[in-house]
């Protein structure tokens, strides 16, 4: 059962600005990248659930977030139907982002209170989604996209709150070019917690990425 409503999560969505993406079926290696990411500043965890028994990781993870990390919020990514939304759920998860617009996957998280993010790619499939209750709607693949996209997006529909992504990475250009353009947050996989970063287990420098992303992030909202 998910431990924050779908509210407190799109607050910290909107407050933080930044969702960190990932998945390993190492449990270990993943307790580590998620300390390292909550130590630098990270309130959200969206995990990438793309692997063979990636819910027995994710239920152990949660677990440890729970007791380890007192307001650190778990999501499920790259969830494909309602069923594995539900499955995800009943393992705590506090939100559910999902590649492509469904409709059963948004009654199921409805249901319970769970904040959904969808991927979009149009105004039409945004405005379906926010028919259907969706507060954050993800934008993706941000990088096909790109803020003048989400500027062209908040012209008719300023009141939208879109999470780019793909194509964000943690640099002061890249980072500027979607917050002026209007974005809520950003959703950051490997540009941020690297190939690199896993092979060396440099957690030091995943908590300084991820601290200094979160200040970038903060000095262009000011």
């Amino acid at each position: 059962m998910a431990q924050f409503s779908r509210l407190e999560v799109a607050q910290v969505m909107k407050e933080t600005g930044m969702v960190p993406l990932f998945f390993s079926n190492d449990l270990e290696l993943s307790k580590n990248v998620l300390k390292a990411c909550y130590d630098g500043g990270a309130r959200l965890m969206e995990f990438t659930a793309r692997g063979d028994f990636a819910h027995e990781v994710f239920g152990e993870l949660t677990k440890y977030a729970i007791k380890e990390l007192p307001g650190m919020i778990m999501g499920v990514g790259s969830v494909t139907d309602a069923g594995q939304a539900t499955l995800y759920m009943s393992l705590g998860a506090n939100f559910i982002v999902t590649p492509v617009l469904r409709e059963d996957i948004a009654i199921v998280c409805n249901r319970k209170k769970v904040l959904w993010s969808p991927g979009c790619g149009t105004l039409t499939e945004i405005t379906k989604a926010e028919e259907l209750g969706c507060e954050i709607v993800k934008l993706f693949p941000g990088d096909i996209y790109g803020p003048q996209f989400v500027k062209g997006i908040k012209g008719p529909q300023p009141w939208t709150s879109i999470m780019p992504t793909g194509g964000v990475s943690p640099t002061v250009e890249n980072l500027t070019g979607w917050f002026n353009a209007g974005v809520t947050c950003v959703g950051m996989g490997s540009q941020l917690i690297s190939k690199d970063i896993i092979a060396n287990k440099d957690y030091a420098k995943l908590e300084k990425d991820v601290k200094s992303a979160l200040e970038i992030i903060k000095s262009i909202r000011k």
